[in-house]
């Protein structure tokens, strides 16, 4: 190619970048925006920006303070000012006219560590577990815990011989049972759970009768062994056949009565309890026993072996007379057995229901709470662990646990007004109440083979009420009609409904 050529090529390149650097068209050229006679380059724009808007930013401070002076603004602010307080003044007296109609809470019951929850009785301590003695008793403590108790009674554990009086030592740990110190591991590890112990002393537990037949001299020995075991830290005393040796050595009994029940002044001392165990039944023999040794709880056989018609009139009858917190109640026990061998394995849950609702302190026995039943003696050894409590044994123990647990946490339940509502020859039923708490309905039917049906009504109850617990695993409805309420054979159920003014 010729150097003219080359250079013709070139002219025409360059021509066609500077036709590429032209407005488009006429119009972008002269439009209202300036724009310098000489073309301006592709890519490069100028905008007009418009002058900016003042904007209100509000008064000055003189400004301020000059319209504030005015007559206008100082009507505005003693009006609100006005207002403000008269509406603070509303609240305030509508506040007051809340306090005043609004219903009074009831004041509290005075009661004591007995009255807030069950109590558990192991009378043979080499019965209870395995390896045996008061060392691993300290290490069921948690498992009693767990189930909300409250108190603990051990024993008897003391030095003694069947009807031979003069190898009584009230304030030596016999050697089968264990040790002091065991026993001490004992309180150290119930009082740091909350749980106090009680320490059955009656002092001839081998024999036939609980006392031996020198009542007098045996009493003497036991107010220095009272002492003794008040040092040690136990919280109450358990004694069998009360009404005996309050009736032969009326003063000496009231001695040991009055030594009890002193520790309680002592600043930061636990009140101690003293708690007696009877063989009668009438509720009239129960009463004489209480008002004769003036002991703290009775145990009896009160709620054994009896219809539901008998037990209601028992309830009835020691309620009106002593109230809740000197009642306890109990089926089994050290010398009368299991639960379960007395009223039957149909039957452990209704009794647990029962014994856990009635309006007063539950006692029992060590196997109660599994159904543990009596072999060849009245202390079986207890089943332990979960392979060896499977199917029934762990049905009543989780029922139980449950219920307890209920009771633990509801004023109702735990020291609530007791209303009868039925009573027959096979069933009864009951309220439990407390202030402005919510209710609790408890129904049971002992009839073997007989479906009940009540039909409740009263002004304090409702139409309809929710199933809290049942002894039987049925699924019904959980409201059910109070004026037709059905009951299974052996079935107790518990039902609650809430508080109306």
């Amino acid at each position: 190619m010729s150097n003219d050529t080359e250079v013709d090529m070139k002219d025409v390149e360059l021509n066609e970048v500077e036709q590429e650097k032209q407005p488009m068209t006429e119009g972008e050229a002269g439009n209202n925006y300036a724009i310098s006679p000489i073309s301006e380059k592709n890519g490069i724009i100028k905008v007009k920006i418009p002058e900016e808007e003042s904007k209100f930013t509000g008064l000055t401070k003189e400004e301020l303070m000059k319209v504030a002076g005015t007559a206008g603004w100082v009507k505005v602010r003693w009006a609100l000012l006005i207002l403000f307080w008269l509406g603070w003044l509303g609240m305030l007296a509508g506040a007051i006219a809340i306090i005043i109609q609004a219903p009074r809470c009831k004041p509290l019951p005075e009661m004591n560590w007995w009255n807030y929850g069950p109590l558990y009785q192991i009378g043979d301590v080499n019965s209870f577990t395995e390896p045996s003695k008061l060392i691993a008793v300290a290490e069921k403590v948690q498992a009693m815990d767990e189930l909300k108790m409250k108190g603990l009674i051990i024993g008897p554990i003391h030095e003694s011989s069947a009807d031979e009086p003069e190898k009584l030592n009230l304030t030596e740990i016999a050697e089968e049972a264990g040790t002091l110190t065991q026993f001490q591991d004992v309180i150290k590890a119930a009082n740091k759970r909350g749980i106090s112990v009680v320490l059955d002393l009656t002092p001839n537990y081998k024999g036939k009768e609980p006392w031996f037949s020198d009542v007098v001299s045996t009493v003497v020995k036991l107010e220095s062994a009272l002492v003794h075991w008040l040092k040690e830290g136990v919280d109450g005393f358990l004694f069998n056949g009360v009404e005996k040796v309050s009736t032969v050595a009326p003063t000496l009994w009231e001695d040991i009565r009055v030594l009890i029940h002193n520790q309680t002044e002592s600043v930061g001392k636990t009140k101690k309890v003293l708690i007696g165990v009877t063989d009668h039944s009438s509720p009239d023999d129960i009463v004489a026993v209480l008002n004769k040794t003036g002991v703290d709880l009775l145990l009896t056989g009160a709620l054994r072996s009896k219809s539901a018609l008998d037990v209601a009139n028992t309830v009835d009858h020691l309620y009106s007379a002593y109230g809740q917190t000197r009642l306890a109640w109990n089926i089994g026990g050290r010398i009368a057995g299991q639960l379960s061998s007395l009223v039957g394995l149909a039957k452990v849950k209704l009794n647990q229901l029962l014994l856990l609702t009635l309006p007063g302190t539950p006692v029992f026995n060590y196997g109660d709470k599994i159904g543990l039943q009596d072999e060849a003696t009245k202390n079986p050894i207890m089943v332990w662990g979960e392979n060896k409590t499977e199917g029934e044994m762990t049905t009543f123990r989780e029922f139980f646990k449950s219920v307890s647990e209920k009771r633990s946490k509801e004023r109702s339940l735990r020291h609530g007004e007791y209303l009868p509502l039925f009573n027959s020859t096979s069933a009864m039923a009951y309220v439990r109440s407390w202030d402005q708490n919510e209710r609790y309905l408890i129904a049971l039917n002992w009839h073997p083979t007989e479906t009940v049906t009540l039909q409740l009504k009263h002004a304090e109850i409702p139409e309809h009420a929710t199933v809290v617990f049942s002894t039987t695993d049925d699924k019904n409805s959980n409201v059910v009609n109070l004026a037709q309420l059905v009951l299974k054979p052996e079935q107790g159920i518990m039902l609650k409904f809430p508080y109306t003014p």
